[in-house]
């Protein structure tokens, strides 16, 4: 089961889609409302929403031509690092300048006891499924990083899976890892979407195919794939050092780093089309503008 909003009249329609896409717009006005009406039902998010759709009349529309927006509206989103061993190599490239003959703080943190943790955007930052993001005025190499993301409770339990682009400028990242909140946090450089997967519905999380399709001029210029069980780190381990000595607000989003990074020589160009998909969730589409003053 997945939880969707979209734009009707003005206004966000929370709503369920269920795993035949079938589209039950839902009585809560969010899907944290959902989560807690739940709470005080003592009953889950998922019988809440079982109960909601077991009279109703589905609508006609499929759901993923619907407006969509984010399907949560995150007050935080924060991201991992070098959680892979794809990233970590990519990483190295960057800092080393391709001469990949020494050690770096990316190896370090890699097989460290704490993880990379970062802030990566804020609700305005944040688009969703159909919108664009921006690049950079100031980088000459930009790419996606397809991750998978963790909607969190404020005392950390992931209540849901969704899919998040963190994007990312690899050579300022690369010029000086003090560079990195520059690297990672502009205007419109985060998108979430389509839908969450409710927690309870994933029978294994290390078990997500994710993809990742660039389109230049409507040809397929990048496709690359790789699936969650390759994360160095398990997810509750990641939540646990985001929780200690901070302060989580209910909604956040924790994005968990990146298996896929596109060639070495690519970078995003304006009109550019990123589909990120990821199994048992959807795919999310974001289209490349041009960096505005």
């Amino acid at each position: 089961m997945r939880i969707i909003r979209y734009l009707q009249d003005s206004s966000a329609v929370t709503a369920a889609v269920t795993d035949d896409d079938q589209v039950f717009p839902l009585q809560d006005s969010s899907f944290m409302e959902l989560v807690y009406r739940a709470r005080e039902e003592n009953s889950s998010p998922l019988d809440r929403v079982r109960r909601q759709v077991a009279n109703a009349r589905p609508l006609d529309a499929k759901w993923i031509h619907l407006p969509l927006l984010v399907p949560i509206e995150a007050p935080e989103v924060w991201a991992a690092g070098v959680t892979y061993q794809r990233s970590r190599e990519a990483r190295n490239y960057e800092a080393t300048e391709g001469k990949l003959d020494a050690a770096t703080f990316y190896d370090k943190v890699y097989v460290a006891e704490r993880p990379e943790l970062f802030l990566k955007s804020t609700q305005a930052r944040t688009v969703g499924p159909k919108a664009e993001v921006c690049l950079r005025s100031d980088s000459n190499w930009q790419v996606p990083e397809p991750e998978l993301g963790l909607v969190l409770d404020r005392d950390g339990s992931i209540l849901g899976y969704t899919i998040g682009n963190d994007m990312s400028c690899r050579d300022i990242e690369g010029e000086n890892p003090l560079y990195l909140p520059q690297a990672k946090i502009w205007r419109q450089s985060c998108s979430i979407g389509p839908a969450i997967r409710l927690a309870e519905t994933v029978a294994n999380p290390y078990d997500f195919e994710l993809t990742c399709r660039i389109y230049r001029q409507g040809e397929l210029a990048v496709t690359e794939s790789a699936n969650t069980g390759l994360l160095k780190r398990k997810l509750e381990e990641l939540v646990s050092f985001l929780c200690r000595d901070n302060i989580l607000f209910a909604g956040t989003v924790l994005l968990t780093g990146t298996c896929i990074v596109p060639p070495n020589q690519f970078t995003l160009k304006s009109g550019d089309r990123i589909e990120i998909s990821i199994s048992q969730i959807g795919t999310l589409i974001n289209t490349v503008a041009p960096a505005s003053p």
